[in-house]
């Protein structure tokens, strides 16, 4: 995490967050470290479809269809975050924690991770195997700290 921050220190880099199913883990692990107020930019928790649509104006048609927990709304969430923040690097997650809220379609630990730098964006799915609420929070975070390393350099 220090070496993150200070990459991103480094390099010029300002970081912009927004988060649903860690509800504010990341950005609490990042402005934990010193130093974090030189990239830290903006985090923000919309953790209700309303707050998607309200604070990030996610198109209401993308969640009816899809659902908030989707390809299409991580996609949607990094791309309005960043006409809001204007960081250099936009993290989005959106994800079914658990232990209960999953389905077939979508199991608990079924979290997707974008990460858009510049005008380049990749949303990655993921799966995490773990029931535990915790677990898979914790894990998000440190799949997408990893991903925002391998995107700042």
């Amino acid at each position: 995490m220090k070496s993150l921050v200070r990459l991103l220190a480094k390099k010029k880099l300002k970081l912009s967050i927004v988060e649903s199913c860690t509800g504010g883990l990341l950005a609490s692990s990042i402005t934990s470290i010193s130093g974090a107020s030189k990239i830290f930019n903006l985090g923000l928790v919309t953790y209700s479809n309303g707050a998607k649509i309200k604070f990030l104006k996610i198109n209401k048609n993308i969640i009816k269809k899809y659902g908030a927990v989707s390809h299409e709304c991580c996609l949607a969430m990094a791309n309005n975050l960043s006409k809001i923040s204007k960081a250099n690097i936009n993290v989005s997650i959106t994800g079914i924690a658990g232990p209960s809220g999953g389905t077939k379609l979508k199991p608990v630990g079924l979290v997707y991770i974008g990460i858009k730098k510049g005008k380049k964006i990749q949303v990655n799915k993921c799966l995490f195997n773990s029931k535990k609420r915790s677990s898979i929070q914790k894990a998000t975070v440190k799949k997408t700290l990893n991903l925002i390393l391998r995107a700042s350099k």
